[in-house]
């Protein structure tokens, strides 16, 4: 099923769909944003989120065409991706980061000292397929790839519950990999008049590219203006630690979520004092680490996770070091988004 703006499945009541009047495009919120919607503490929000592959002006600004190259069908493609394309929106390439976000969405109440819980509760695809890019010599090996500056696209098709891609240009679709749909954008607004870039992430969350964050997660985020204006965007199918090559399979979402405020006294006292996003599984505290410096994001998430367990569990700070190193695993999270992330899977099974 193709699900185009306004059709099929709409889990929430409140519904937020991608046009252009409800996007950013390379950069996100700021202060000094308007909300697009507002929405009190605890309401559940289906969101429509749009891919920013096909749109790039390196790939043409014309997704009919692009996707028209792998066989897709002008029904096949959303409507509100070939609407951005076309408008008159103003994105400088050079200065502008690629990601499309939806938002922002004030969430009353919210203040700096709190904690905005993001709750992920559904993600529908919304097209069978997605697109893998390596572009402008970046990536964990950008003095390598992509071969003579060319953009690289790779098309992947959807097969169930897995992807699917060639081995080689134009060939069959003999590789299969499972799918774990999730954003790589859940962040709220920064303070001031000046939106920031898309790509790297930091303390307001942003393009933090976790692929624990898939149904049935949380992601708790410091927040940083009044009302929080939240926002997600660069919706992903599937992505491996690391995210190497510079995108995941990049492909757009419906995703149904719930906002919910966390009072400072509340927060502080279940996590501590959090310096940065922290996620939640049903079997994993996730902590996070992030610096230009990738040492020092490995570094950073080690103190995240220490100070997650003394506040949590009452662990003094070294026995905390000491459990991490015996049973907690460190995962990159990605190296390609300027400021590198870390993030670290602590069990809550051996607090039981």
């Amino acid at each position: 099923m193709i699900l185009q703006p306004g059709v099929g499945p709409i889990r929430s009541d409140v519904y937020l769909p991608a046009d252009p009047a409800r996007v950013l495009w390379g950069r996100l919120p700021c202060a000094a944003d308007v909300p697009v919607l507002t929405v009190a503490s605890g309401t559940e929000v289906t969101i429509d989120t749009i891919s920013h592959e096909g749109i790039h002006e390196d790939q043409g600004r014309d997704p009919l065409a692009f996707f028209d190259g792998f066989g897709v069908l002008p029904h096949e493609v959303l409507a509100d991706v070939v609407a951005l394309a076309a408008s008159d929106y103003r994105r400088d390439p050079a200065l502008d980061g690629p990601h499309v976000i939806t938002g922002p969405i004030a969430v009353t109440g919210a203040q700096p000292g709190d904690l905005l819980a993001i709750t992920v509760l559904e993600t529908l695809p919304r097209v069978p397929y997605g697109v893998i890019s390596n572009r402008h010599g970046r990536g964990a090996l950008p003095a390598d790839y992509p071969v003579d500056g060319d953009v690289v696209s790779v098309f992947a098709a959807v097969d169930g519950s897995h992807g699917t891609m060639p081995r080689v240009l134009d060939g069959a679709h003999t590789v299969r990999f499972p799918l774990h749909p999730f954003l790589g954008i859940m962040g709220v607004a920064v303070p001031g008049d000046v939106r920031p870039h898309s790509v790297p992430p930091g303390p307001h969350g942003g393009n933090i590219d976790i692929n624990p964050l898939t149904v049935g997660s949380t992601l708790y985020l410091p927040v940083q203006v009044p009302d929080a204006l939240a926002y997600v965007g660069d919706p992903h199918f599937a992505q491996g630690d690391g995210e190497v090559a510079l995108t995941a399979m990049e492909a757009s979402l419906r995703a149904t979520l719930r906002f919910e405020v966390i009072p400072q006294a509340s927060a502080v006292a279940a996590f501590g004092e959090l310096v940065g996003p922290l996620a939640e599984t049903t079997e994993f505290l996730i902590p996070t680490g992030m610096s230009e410096d990738l040492d020092e994001a490995v570094r950073r998430c080690v103190r995240a996770a220490i100070a997650l367990l003394q506040a949590r569990f009452g662990m003094d700070a070294a026995h905390a070091y000491a459990y991490l190193s015996a049973a907690t695993d460190f995962n990159i999270s990605q190296v390609v988004d300027i400021v590198t992330g870390v993030h670290a899977r602590l069990r809550k099974a051996d607090f039981a």
